[in-house]
């Protein structure tokens, strides 16, 4: 029997971009979430007009720049050189929180190392070298209008990062809408975790062991199809 493939960050981003409505202000955050500007649909009915935040200052930010192209003076939170789109703008870091205070963001993107079945989120730790620290990440969670998690749907070691309850210092209390894993899109409701898309030849059984928390599965769910990217 063949073991399903996960998805790998390319593809996990590209699913997220699919997500996105026609004119939504959406912040990326750190890591996986940047990956995102890459994937948005292109031509055709698919084409939109996505503006991309940036907390430390940036409102346009184009795709990840092609290597040799890269410029160390427009980096992005996580100090990774960027684009920018006709129109863009640079300013300061007061200016671009009081963006994310005052509800001016669609949808924020964040990574996650636990997501409760009841939305909290847990992104930060306190531990070892405090990487990454909270950051701008618990404004983000509070003040975005939809919260979109991007994360592998297990540790390295294999633990579930959908749990029950968070056991990791809390960015947010119920602010997750919907997880993008590398196994499924999984969407937050009042009971609880509920699947919408799995990868192919993936069970709901197989998804549940690696799962901390109960699933449901929508009844119109779909197979999980992304082109062969990264």
């Amino acid at each position: 029997m063949t073991t399903p493939k996960p998805l790998n960050r390319e593809q996990m981003a590209w699913r997220v971009a699919q997500d996105i409505p026609d004119g939504a202000y959406v912040n990326l955050g750190i890591g996986m979430p940047e990956f995102v500007a890459n994937h948005l649909p292109q031509g055709g009915q698919g084409d939109r007009e996505i503006v991309f935040h940036c907390e430390n200052g940036i409102l346009g930010m184009g795709p990840l720049p092609k290597p040799g192209q890269e410029d160390y003076d427009l980096i992005t939170a996580g100090k990774k050189p960027v684009t920018m789109v006709p129109g863009a703008a640079i300013f300061d870091s007061a200016t671009s929180f009081a963006m994310i205070r005052g509800g001016h963001i669609d949808i924020s993107v964040l990574g996650a190392f636990q997501v409760a079945s009841n939305g909290d989120l847990a992104n930060w730790s306190m531990g070892g070298n405090a990487v990454p620290a909270v950051g701008g990440a618990m404004d983000l969670a509070a003040g975005a209008a939809k919260s979109f998690v991007i994360c592998e749907h297990v540790t390295k070691a294999g633990e579930p990062k959908l749990v029950e309850r968070c056991t990791y210092p809390l960015t947010g209390l119920g602010v997750v809408d919907t997880v993008f894993s590398d196994l499924a899109v999984i969407d937050v409701t009042e009971a609880g975790f509920r699947v919408r898309e799995m990868i192919a030849g993936l069970t709901l059984e197989t998804l549940q062991a690696k799962t901390g928390a109960g699933l449901t599965l929508k009844n119109d769910w779909r197979v999980l199809a992304v082109p062969a990217l990264g």
